[in-house]
């Protein structure tokens, strides 16, 4: 039986994820869990699957919820409960379903526990993916994506040699604004932006889709994950989202990951590799799906791709900035401060008037995480 750390267990990969080890009880124990706030849903999984230890970042509610769960299970609090439920070490598998910066450090602390990394957590990758590759070659430990597109690609190429890759092709569904009008933007409210048309995600992942930031995002993780250069990651729009990404090799062949839109099928690869489990919840059935389609991004319509393909040749701790940029845009766009329009200004007024720190050591990236926030927070109060 493996015992599995789930942080951010009340977001939709936490849930999926428990979702998958109600299936298989007899494979997966839970030993740990975390959430931000939520304890009304956390209190239900501490009382189903028993965890030792959990951690809820905000510490009113951890104090809250150690009145009723006193003696039961250790309850930690704030960022550093985080780090003592990575460092206590008993799991050996950690799904880091955490939404950004946050995720960092407790992936950090796994990793030197030689653990096995089920990371759904991009932004790791995306602001300290040099750090991050130094750091899980130094203590050998494998990340296995929970992404569906870097799934994808990473079971496109189990078996493959790394030097016939001609390029991977990152599948996009285009978000809700695919087929709107760039001069429309300026009036697309919240509700709008939230209706993401194939998956059910958090609020802040969601934006992301709807400006193509997530997608960018990918683009960099996968530059970190499977070591190709930009030129050598495409993305494309797949509105049905079928196939969820694929690998051309030298000999023009190519080799595609399909299934319906089911964030339980990569979580369940993360947790199994290289085994796959009989899993007959999620069904394909191509008859019914009828076309696939394809399309080529516009990138003059969705900047923020454009940027982030940008920040892959400034190198340093720009993706660093963009990250902290992109989740202050995000937060005010939600909070009604800001249009969605101005996202993308601001993630750029940023990355024009930040230091970019060559040396990608952990000190630098913390520092312009920081500063940045500060600098956003500042200007755009």
């Amino acid at each position: 039986m493996k015992k599995v750390l789930v942080l951010g267990s009340t977001g939709s990969i936490g849930l999926n994820t428990l979702e998958i080890i109600r299936k298989f009880p007899y494979d997966f124990e839970i030993t740990g869990l975390s959430v931000n706030q939520n304890i009304g849903i956390l209190a239900k999984q501490i009382e189903e699957f028993h965890p030792g230890t959990v951690v809820v970042c905000n510490k009113l509610k951890a104090a809250e919820l150690k009145c009723k769960f006193a003696g039961k299970c250790e309850i930690l609090a704030g960022d550093e409960g985080l780090i003592e439920i990575t460092q206590k070490g008993d799991y050996d598998i950690i799904v880091c379903a955490l939404v950004g910066f946050a995720g960092l450090a407790p992936t950090i602390e796994a990793i030197k526990l030689k653990k096995r990394i089920a990371l759904a957590n991009k932004e790791t990758l995306v602001i300290a993916g040099d750090y991050v590759n130094n750091l899980c070659v130094k203590y050998d430990t494998k990340i296995i994506p929970i992404d569906s597109e870097h799934s994808a690609i990473f079971q496109c190429l189990v078996g493959e040699y790394h030097r016939y890759i001609k390029k991977i092709i990152l599948t996009a569904s285009g978000g809700p604004f695919l087929n709107k009008d760039k001069s429309e933007f300026q009036k697309i409210t919240v509700t709008e932006a939230l209706d993401h048309p194939n998956w059910k995600m958090g609020n802040k992942i969601t934006i992301d889709s709807a400006t193509m930031m997530n997608k960018g995002f990918e683009v960099i993780e996968a530059f970190w994950l499977f070591n190709l250069p930009k030129e050598q990651i495409e993305v494309i729009i797949h509105p049905q989202s079928i196939i969820h990404s694929m690998v051309e090799f030298q000999d023009g062949c190519i080799k595609a990951q399909l299934s319906s839109p089911d964030m339980k099928l990569p979580i369940l690869y993360a947790l199994t590799y290289p085994e796959r489990y009989e899993y007959d919840i999620v069904k394909t059935d191509f008859n019914k799906i009828g076309n696939l389609t394809f399309f080529e991004p516009d990138f003059d319509k969705f900047t923020c791709l454009k940027i982030a393909y940008d920040v892959i040749g400034e190198g340093g701790t720009a993706p660093c900035i963009l990250n902290a940029a992109n989740e202050i845009s995000v937060a005010k766009f939600l909070s009604g401060k800001i249009k969605f329009t101005q996202i993308p200004e601001l993630i750029e007024d940023a990355l024009n008037s930040m230091t970019n720190y060559k040396k990608t050591d952990l000190e630098s990236i913390i520092e312009s995480d920081k500063r940045t926030r500060e600098y956003l927070s500042n200007k755009y109060s």
